[in-house]
């Protein structure tokens, strides 16, 4: 560090009044609920301590873990592990990629605040996805029918998480009908307009849209019952690098993630960080162990 102020001192790395000449820069692409969570402010936080560009883009988590994998950028964000076959071993257009993890996110079932429905239970939300249960006054909410909106394929973070840790089932197919949608943004205008609407969101991401959260079990997704383990549906976010060659600016800015500092602005933006869901570790070993992940 000190050697970085002198070169600031020196003039190695100066600002000016409207451009600034970056030390370095570091890519970082993928998970969209991740990068709504906290990467932006982290990225901040980092340039204005570091003067290295942090370029962000989305594309989701799949994307996230093999551009990673592949070297195509130095970071990406994911809010699942990787994929793996039914013998056990990594996709492999993952397998170079290592995961870290940063923080704890939940997936929430989110509605039209306009929803007089504040609770359903799995059993029920299961039902909804079957297409057992279609109308919202099968469940205490008004005559209307019950409108699915989902993120379109089986790989992508909410879905592929979702899946096994509701159903048990990574290739588990929506029996209901549904409204399919690219990412993580649509779902959530989606359900912001559709009054009828019903999806599964990563509350990271959803918590900064005008949504309602549903109570799942008559357990409500608050930060304090996700640090806790009390509610169920928390899985970890993950900042991933080359696991062979990760670059000295990935490297690092995942320093400064873990740091206190980084730590603490993931915490200010709502998302549980580490320290504050330091008991949800063993408690995800025995969740994956018991869903085959």
């Amino acid at each position: 560090m000190k050697g970085f102020l002198n070169a600031v001192v020196s003039g190695t790395v100066f600002c000016l009044a409207v451009t600034c000449s970056h030390a370095a820069e570091v890519s970082w692409t993928g998970c969209g609920v991740t990068k709504k969570a906290f990467m932006s402010e982290l990225a901040a936080a980092y340039e204005s301590k570091t003067a290295t560009l942090v370029k962000l883009s989305g594309g989701g988590a799949t994307k996230g873990i093999r551009a990673a994998s592949a070297g195509t950028a130095d970071m990406g964000g994911s809010c699942r592990v990787r994929l793996k076959d039914v013998n056990g071993e990594i996709h492999p257009e993952e397998r170079d990629a290592e995961l870290v993890q940063v923080a704890w996110d939940a997936m929430v079932v989110v509605v039209n605040p306009i929803n007089p429905v504040s609770d359903i239970s799995m059993e029920n939300l299961k039902k909804v996805y079957d297409g057992e249960i279609s109308n919202w006054n099968e469940i205490g909410g008004v005559d209307r029918p019950i409108g699915i909106v989902a993120r379109a394929g089986k790989t992508n973070g909410v879905g592929y998480m979702y899946r096994h840790l509701v159903f048990g089932d990574a290739d588990y197919t929506i029996k209901a009908r549904a409204l399919e949608v690219k990412n993580t943004g649509p779902l959530e205008k989606k359900v912001e307009k559709i009054q009828t609407a019903i999806a599964i969101d990563g509350i990271s991401s959803a918590k900064k849209r005008n949504l309602k959260f549903l109570s799942l079990d008559g357990v409500a997704p608050t930060k304090e019952n996700i640090a806790s383990g009390r509610y169920p549906l928390f899985r970890p976010l993950y900042i991933t690098i080359n696991k062979n060659n990760p670059s000295a600016e990935a490297k690092k800015f995942i320093q400064f993630a873990l740091s206190p500092e980084g730590q603490a602005i993931i915490s200010e933006q709502g998302t549980v960080n580490l320290s504050e869901g330091r008991n949800l570790t063993d408690m995800w070993q025995k969740k994956i162990a018991g869903v085959g992940l």
